[in-house]
């Protein structure tokens, strides 16, 4: 732990920067994944609802039943899929944020040698060690964030899918001329 600290102090702030937008990610990662288990146990009611909502429409019209369905499952999941274009924005830009910290690190590096010339490795050192650290912060936030908006995404397809189906297996059942 006290190694992870000192990577992160060295890192400078573009570090605390990455740690901060991992925790956002993560925490939005977590509330939607936690959001699709639950509303995947109410499947049966959402889709009667959702049906239950088309009260006011000849059910006699097929096509016009079947469009309101669509609109009304999107405008549902809509809903569910808030938050997650923050975690694909987060995946996207922190490894630009780690070449951010990449640049930084090594014109302080550069500026060290400068102002004092060879003879301090040490100055030089640092700053090609803040570089470093800074792309792999960018990568390591980048890779989960990743990983789990492509996986939520295609569990918030799915579950669209089957709200879909449901809807329309309570419509072909509910007495109403398909």
């Amino acid at each position: 732990m006290e190694k992870l600290l000192f990577y992160v102090k060295s890192g400078g702030p573009v570090m605390y920067l990455l740690i901060g937008m991992s925790f956002w990610g993560m925490s939005i990662i977590i509330s939607k994944y936690l959001l699709i288990r639950f509303e995947k146990k109410k499947l049966s009611k959402n889709a009667k609802d959702i049906f239950g909502s088309l009260v006011n429409f000849d059910l006699n019209n097929k096509d016009m039943v079947i469009e309101m369905i669509k609109d009304r499952i999107y405008k549902f999941t809509l809903r569910m899929q808030r938050g997650l274009t923050t975690v694909k924005i987060i995946a996207s830009i922190s490894p630009l944020l780690g070449l951010l910290g990449t640049v930084i690190g090594v014109l302080g590096a550069f500026q060290s040698i400068a102002q004092s010339g060879l003879d301090k490795p040490d100055l030089f050192a640092g700053g090609i060690s803040m570089a470093l650290l800074t792309t792999v912060g960018g990568i390591i936030v980048a890779i989960p964030n990743f990983v789990f908006y492509n996986y939520l995404n295609d569990k918030m397809t799915d579950y669209e899918v089957e709200l879909e189906e449901k809807v329309v297996e309570i419509f072909l059942t509910s007495g109403a001329k398909a």
